[in-house]
């Protein structure tokens, strides 16, 4: 019987808050699923690693991003009407993972086609299950578009 490797699964996780990043990576490398996290921290950021534009020009497009609303620069929602707008980056998911309870954010991220909408939980072990229940669903159960 031969064994078939397992791709990684790419990730894109824009937050600009770092406590969220490092505890975002922390969750992901106990991951039961083979993943690469890659962090931009703003939305400028997230657009040209999408893009691949300098200095991403060498960048995996993710099979799924995670996307914070409120970043300088350019903020979320904006990030996921371009994306949406793109032939080229249309098809990739976007969960939105936001401090953001207000329902016109979540109106306008489901509008603009996000995925799901997750409000961060409080507390360092909350977080944690809610990025491994990500995991479990996002990464074991949901069928991804090809590479």
């Amino acid at each position: 019987m031969t064994h078939t490797p397992v791709t990684p699964i790419e990730i894109l996780l824009v937050e600009d808050n770092e406590p969220d990043v490092i505890l975002t990576q922390e969750a992901f490398e106990d991951a039961r699923i083979a993943n690469n996290l890659h962090v931009t921290r703003d939305g400028v950021e997230a657009m040209a690693y999408l893009r691949r534009q300098p200095p991403f020009e060498h960048a995996r497009t993710p099979d799924v991003v995670l996307l914070d609303i409120n970043m300088p620069r350019k903020g979320g929602l904006e990030v996921l009407e371009e994306m949406k707008s793109d032939p080229a980056l249309c098809h990739i998911p976007v969960v939105v993972l936001t401090t953001s309870q207000a329902d016109e954010d979540i109106l306008k991220s489901y509008q603009n086609h996000a995925s799901s909408y997750i409000v961060k939980p409080v507390g360092f072990d909350n977080f944690y299950q809610a990025i491994r229940a990500f995991e479990t669903y996002w990464l074991s159960f949901v069928r991804l578009p090809p590479r």
